[in-house]
This record gives C-alpha cells, sequence and structure tokens, in this order.
C-alpha cells in the first residue's frame, strides 16, 4: 500500500539517479533487475528494500551519511499507518488517500452527492455506508465507521490542515438516514464551519451550471517541498490519481471558479441553518 512516505523517497530516488546522470537500464544493472523494477521503485509502486536503496545511492555517488539517513527515512516509512488496522475494511487504493490526507497542509474538494467524509456524523455515516455495502454484516459495517470517525481526529489535531470544500445544495436536501440524522449532521457542518481551519461553501441551485459537473474530486497540498498537488477522483470500484501540472492546475481552476460561484461562508451558514429548520 502506497504511503506519502514511500512516495517522497520515491521522488528523491529520482532526482539523485537524474543529478547522477545514470540512467534506468545502468541503475538497474547495479541491482541486477530489469530497468522497470527501478521505475516502479521511484514511483512508489513497491515497497523501497533497504539493501537495493543503499546500493542504488552508492551507484549515484551519495556520502556514507547521506546514505544512512536516507536507510533511516526507508525504514520509518516501512511502519504502518494508524489506518493499518482496517485494512481488512481498507482497499488498497484508498489506502493512498488516508495518506495523503493526514499529511497535506490543504484539502480543498468539491462534493456533489453526500456530505465529505471528514465532516460527517457517525450515524449519516453508518446510513451511507449501509447503503453502499448492503451485504456487509454489522461488525464490518462498524469498522468502516470507525474508519471513517478516526480519519476526522486531524482536524483539530496539531498541524490540522486547512479543509475547504464546496458542497452542491442537493448533498443538503438528499435524506440520509431519517430527519434526526440529517438535523444532527446540518448541525455537525454549523460546528465544523465555525473551525479556524475549515471553510464550508454551498453551490446552490439558483448558481446553475458550473465547471465541476463532472463529479466529486480532491485537491490535496502538502509542505513537502518533493511533493506536488495531488488530485484524486473516485469510480464505482477504483480511484485515479494525478499529479501532473496541467491536470492539477486544470481542477484547481475549477475550484476556484466554484468558489467564486457559491454563496459566501456567512450566507453558507445562514443557508445551513434554514435547511435544518426543514428536517
Amino acid at each position: 500500500m502506497a504511503t506519502v512516505g514511500r512516495i517522497v523517497l520515491g521522488l528523491r530516488l529520482r532526482d539523485l539517479r537524474e543529478r547522477a546522470g545514470c540512467s534506468f537500464e545502468e541503475a538497474a544493472a547495479a541491482l541486477s533487475v530489469n530497468a522497470a523494477t527501478v521505475r516502479r521503485m521511484e514511483k512508489a509502486e513497491v515497497g523501497l528494500k533497504p539493501l537495493f536503496v543503499e546500493k542504488l545511492l552508492e551507484t549515484y555517488g551519495v556520502g556514507r551519511q547521506e546514505i544512512d539517513s536516507f536507510l533511516a527515512l526507508v525504514e520509518e516509512s516501512r511502519k504502518p499507518g494508524w489506518w493499518h488496522r482496517f485494512r481488512d475494511v481498507l482497499p488498497d487504493w484508498f489506502g493512498l488517500y488516508v495518506s495523503l490526507e493526514g499529511s497535506a497542509s490543504v484539502i480543498r474538494g468539491y462534493e456533489p452527492h453526500c456530505v465529505p467524509g471528514l465532516l460527517q456524523t457517525e450515524d449519516y455515516a453508518r446510513a451511507l455506508l449501509r447503503t453502499g455495502f448492503p451485504n456487509a454484516p454489522e461488525d464490518e459495517l462498524e469498522r468502516r465507521v470507525a474508519l471513517r470517525m478516526g480519519r476526522q481526529r486531524l482536524l483539530t489535531g496539531s498541524g490540522a490542515p486547512r479543509l475547504w470544500v464546496v458542497m452542491d445544495e442537493t448533498v443538503l436536501h438528499r435524506p440520509v438516514g431519517g430527519r434526526e440524522v440529517m438535523r444532527a449532521q446540518i448541525d455537525r457542518l454549523l460546528e465544523a464551519a465555525g473551525l479556524p481551519n475549515v471553510t464550508l461553501q454551498v453551490l446552490t441551485f439558483e448558481a446553475g451550471p458550473h465547471p465541476g459537473m463532472f463529479g466529486p474530486f480532491q485537491l490535496f497540498r502538502f509542505d513537502i517541498p518533493e511533493l506536488p498537488d495531488i488530485v484524486y477522483t473516485e469510480s464505482l470500484t477504483g480511484a485515479v490519481y494525478l499529479d501532473e501540472r496541467p491536470d492539477t492546475a486544470a481542477y484547481l481552476e475549477v475550484l476556484d471558479r466554484m468558489g467564486a460561484q457559491a454563496v459566501s461562508v456567512r450566507h453558507t451558514e445562514e443557508l445551513l441553518g434554514d435547511i435544518r429548520k426543514e428536517f
């Protein structure tokens, strides 16, 4: 399961190889493997073996002290994250998402269907997950709920990221779990909107068409110099992670345009209060 730590180390390996003027084939020869293995190491598609990493760094002319520091980071990256204990209910393609979420300094997103996972109440999450996994036994369902609630701790912990979400008004009118659940969920949104690191906006029906109508997505930004912006989009059975600058820039522009089209933060809180009365 890829993690932010492995991604960063892969990028650093690529940078060191390129600085040394070493081709994939030359690096692979030093390890007696094929070039595809080195490519996969740099893309964090496989785990980093300390012996392989040490040999590569020696091939790239890296000094002993830097090699030892790099190997220490490799060992650190091999430690499982807190979410590892939920692997039985966590798809591999979503494990990376949780790692990105926990390492980001800024999380921006658009949600047209439901309240974002970081802002859901337990009952709201349970109702959604029961619909998404109708055949799951009760204990599995509760583990999925616990995982989602565990992710929310990052919003109030030290070094909490800035969360900026644009939700479609449809989200607030779609009844999930019944009227009491929806009232509590809107209360949770109002509470979250009061946090200094959370910006919540609603894109109302009156706003008409907008550039994000293709579906939900999230953009992660990091304080880690090597790590570019990463965009996440999801389908029924998998996900796509985009990190090429033209792609992420396009999504960032869409988010900015939707933020300008949505109602202001103050009016969003007023709208939430009005919709709560309907429930």
